[in-house]
């Protein structure tokens, strides 16, 4: 019963947070055996305001 979280910074288009989501579960899938009814995705997006690196936010960048 894997639980996956991932933080992303925003931006991203359904279609790639869905395509995030299939390509977590198959990893789970293809590298531990596990079944995919049994595998859960949170994917959590921060503000780029919110996430820096070296004191510059990536807004900032």
């Amino acid at each position: 019963m894997p639980l996956i979280e991932v933080s992303i910074a925003e931006g991203r288009s359904p279609q790639q947070l869905r395509s995030l989501v299939s390509a977590l579960h198959r990893a789970a899938e293809e590298s531990v055996g596990a079944v995919p009814d049994n595998t859960t995705v949170i994917i959590r997006e921060i503000p780029t305001t919110h996430w820096s690196r070296g004191d510059v936010t990536i807004a900032e960048r």
